[in-house]
């Protein structure tokens, strides 16, 4: 028996870069930034705020959602599972990334508007 589950509270470093892959599949990629608050232990020593970053990938339904509602600064919560990958680079070097694969999200603020922010609803006319 094993699992593969990841779980993650944070903020998105910049908004989802989304592309189509095969029979027009969209993809969306960004980073996703968690912080261990700074704390004093038991001892008296000062640990320092840490923030981790994270490659956040996701398919399909969410991928759409992502590109449309997600920017920059969104709070959100997702559920995935971890995915490591390699390549090798212009120097023939082998490179490896492991990125979040996500099931499922929750944006933990209110979505952006479709329109403009600044755009007055029209009047009817009489």
């Amino acid at each position: 028996m094993s699992v593969n589950k990841v779980i993650l509270l944070g903020r998105v470093g910049k908004a989802p870069d989304v592309r189509y892959v095969a029979q027009n599949q969209p993809v969306a990629s960004f980073t996703l930034a968690t912080t261990d608050r700074a704390y004093t232990n038991a001892n008296g020593v000062k640990v320092p705020e840490r923030t981790e970053w994270h490659n956040i990938v996701m398919w399909g339904k969410n991928a759409e959602i992502a590109e449309r509602y997600i920017t920059k600064g969104t709070q959100i919560y997702l559920e995935g599972r971890l995915r490591t990958r390699s390549w090798e680079d212009a120097n023939k070097v082998k490179r490896y990334t492991t990125e979040i694969y996500v099931d499922n999200f929750e944006l933990l603020q209110r979505p952006r508007e479709a329109s403009a922010p600044n755009q007055q609803p029209q009047q009817p006319v009489q």
